[in-house]
């Protein structure tokens, strides 16, 4: 029976990593046969999961000796925090290891969405249409990025941004005013409502939690600058999506890519089918081959202190 048990895609060189040291089983679909991953459970000491695993409940009894929870990813929404810490298990995401691939994204998705649909006029230029008249689109440059949710991921947006020659604002009430990172960035702290009227376009960076569930609300889109855009790579759940859907097609928002979802994968009567200047990505913020082997290399890092006796700086006990 396994010390480790990987019931997701996790780098394979960061899986022999473990396997050197450990009685390893990894099988990357694992999680979609719950009855076989808790027969094994019994004598693993830890297991490593990206966000489909549940981490809760009945989970917990199969699992009698584990000691960490290695999380391939940031968000926790599929582990039950306190439950861990209530039995002496580690919870370890890989912080800091996909900042800068959720970052690139959000900065990719606001230059399309910006310079209108100039990057989808392939097939007419291929088929010798010339169609530069509604491909005429905006520049980045001197407009104002609100960012709501000024943590790791939102630093490197703004840095990136500011490199566009963009005005940076920032909401979040968790970063007070006196921490030294509004100086240092140059970026300003703002309020919720200050964000909400003054941005050109918005880029979401907070998690999902009952404080922020549809706090993008059909009341915030309304009062959103003519044309806005919205980015959205952080959580499903913090917009709300019909109302987003409704303000593309009336032309009041100017474009949103979307990365998560309140339901994933979306669901037959999502409200998104022939909405214009929208882009969706499944969920890929943070998969680059770069985080994959940063993320895999960082939690066999850290489950192997962890069984080892060493509670890593990032650990949540």
């Amino acid at each position: 029976m396994p010390d480790i048990i990987i019931s997701e895609f996790m780098q394979p060189s960061a899986v022999d990593e473990l396997r050197r040291d450990f009685d390893v089983h990894y099988d990357e679909t694992l999680y979609k046969r719950l009855d076989e991953l808790y027969a094994m459970g019994g004598t693993a000491r830890a297991i490593c999961i990206r966000n489909e695993t549940e981490i809760r409940g009945a989970f917990f009894d199969a699992f009698p000796n584990l000691k960490a929870v290695g999380r391939l990813g940031v968000g926790l929404d599929n582990i039950d925090v306190p439950a861990c810490q209530q039995r002496g298990i580690a919870v370890l995401p890989a912080t800091g290891a996909n900042e800068v691939s959720v970052a690139e994204l959000a900065i990719a998705g606001l230059m399309m969405l910006v310079r209108g649909t100039t990057y989808f006029a392939t097939p007419d230029v291929v088929a010798g249409k010339w169609p530069r008249g509604r491909l005429i689109g905006r520049e980045v440059s001197g407009k104002t990025l609100g960012i709501v949710g000024f943590g790791r991921i939102g630093r490197h947006v703004a840095r990136r941004a500011q490199g566009l020659d963009m005005t940076v604002i920032a909401a979040d009430p968790h970063v007070p005013a006196d921490d030294p990172v509004w100086a240092r960035m140059g970026v300003e702290k703002v309020s919720f409502d200050r964000i909400w009227d003054s941005a050109d376009a918005l880029s979401l960076h907070l998690p999902y939690t009952p404080d922020t569930h549809n706090l993008v609300s059909a009341e915030v889109i309304a009062r959103l600058k003519p044309g806005t855009i919205l980015v959205n790579v952080a959580r499903g759940g913090i917009v709300d999506e019909t109302a987003l859907a409704e303000a593309l097609k009336s032309g009041h928002l100017g474009g949103a890519l979307l990365d998560v979802y309140a339901t994933e994968p979306l669901p037959a009567d999502n409200p998104f089918q022939g909405v214009p200047n929208l882009i969706l990505t499944p969920h890929i913020g943070a998969t680059t081959d770069e985080a994959r082997i940063r993320t895999g290399h960082m939690i066999a890092d850290n489950v192997r202190a962890v069984l080892n006796g060493t509670i890593p700086d990032t650990a949540i006990v």
